[in-house]
């Protein structure tokens, strides 16, 4: 009834000292174990309350009722299995706990991803270490998952499933994404030469980002674009290439940062009353102020925090004087 107590002691010492797992626990989970194992293979004679005795420095293992040994011949060989399988899922268990609590440090960052599987409404992903979900209410709606395709993903959060067991979730929708991206694209931002205030975003479509400089010299919104606009491109193709991005010079003066943000319409006038913004546009600035959809409109409230209601204005001409022309007419005299 003796596993061999090199091996036993190994196990043990492995998921002790190596996995951060106390020694008595390990011991707890063979023992409930085994007596799971004895009801299993010798139901008939379970008359009373039994106990598993192991050994922690031989792994010899008993069963008792009732202080009485009833462990049968040759049940040596089960209890010996019954404990590495035991000590693997500890092993397995521990793992888990040491991946969990690396990817804990690293929620607010982004990663790269391979899509492993999806089934039409989850997407799945191997970052690294550990797999991903990508549940379908933080996926872009118009982007494919298809299975070996990479992704950058944000690590939004780690929670527990029905089953109680953690899941890392990660985002392709949250805005803080493009300012993850922005960051690692522009190192004026990583420097902290640019600040991003306020990022707004209707994944897949548009997002305005508006960014700032307190350092003289520095042109916050050029410094985000790139030569020739590399680094927003850079941004934009690793949000599928789909979605279109303004980037918008944050002011503190409201009514400057609300004209900004209803870039590229050009307004006219801008009136604030508490939280509410009424802003003038020339009928033909209309479109664009007010975007597809009301998309543009929609995001630029997002980005200031007040309610815009765009006021049409047509445009006055003075019509032209008519120029005065000489009467050519001749009176027919009558005879």
């Amino acid at each position: 009834m003796t596993i061999i107590k090199s091996e036993f002691s190994l196990a043990l010492n492995q998921v002790a000292t190596e996995r951060g797992i106390s020694p008595d626990e390990v011991i707890a989970s063979i023992e409930a174990a085994i007596i799971a194992a004895y009801k299993r293979e010798y139901p008939a004679k379970v008359e009373a309350e039994i106990i598993a005795k192991v050994s922690k420095i031989t792994g010899e293992t008993k069963i008792l009722e009732a202080d009485k040994d009833i462990t049968p011949p040759g049940f040596g060989r089960i209890a010996a299995q019954t404990a590495k399988q035991v000590i693997l899922q500890k092993i397995r268990e521990a793992e888990k706990k040491t991946v969990i609590a690396h990817y804990k440090s690293q929620i607010g960052m982004i990663v790269r991803g391979r899509i492993i599987r999806y089934d039409g409404y989850n997407a799945y992903l191997d970052i690294g270490k550990a797999e991903a979900v990508l549940p379908k209410e933080e996926q872009i709606k118009n982007e494919h998952y298809q299975v070996n395709n990479t992704l950058v993903i944000y690590l939004k959060e780690i929670s527990d499933d029905k089953f109680g067991n953690p899941r890392i979730i990660v985002s392709r929708t949250d805005p803080r994404l493009i300012e993850e991206l922005f960051k690692r694209e522009v190192p004026e931002i990583g420097n902290g030469t640019v600040e991003i205030k306020k990022v707004a975003r209707e994944p897949g479509e548009r997002a305005k980002i508006a960014v700032y400089s307190a350092q003289g010299g520095v042109d916050p919104v050029g410094a985000c674009v790139g030569q020739k606009g590399v680094r927003v491109q850079t941004v934009t193709d690793e949000l599928g290439g789909l979605e279109k991005i303004d980037i918008i010079q944050w002011n503190k003066d409201d009514k400057l940062f609300l004209i900004a943000s209803l870039s590229p319409a050009k307004i006219t006038g801008v009136e604030i009353t508490n939280h509410t913004a009424k802003v003038s546009v020339d009928v033909k600035e209309a479109p664009l102020a007010i975007g597809k959809g009301g998309i543009n409109v929609n995001l630029a409230s997002r980005l200031t925090g007040f309610e815009i209601d765009i006021v049409q204005m047509k445009t006055e001409t003075l019509e032209a004087p008519k120029k005065n022309t000489p009467n050519t007419s001749k009176e027919i005299p009558a005879n």
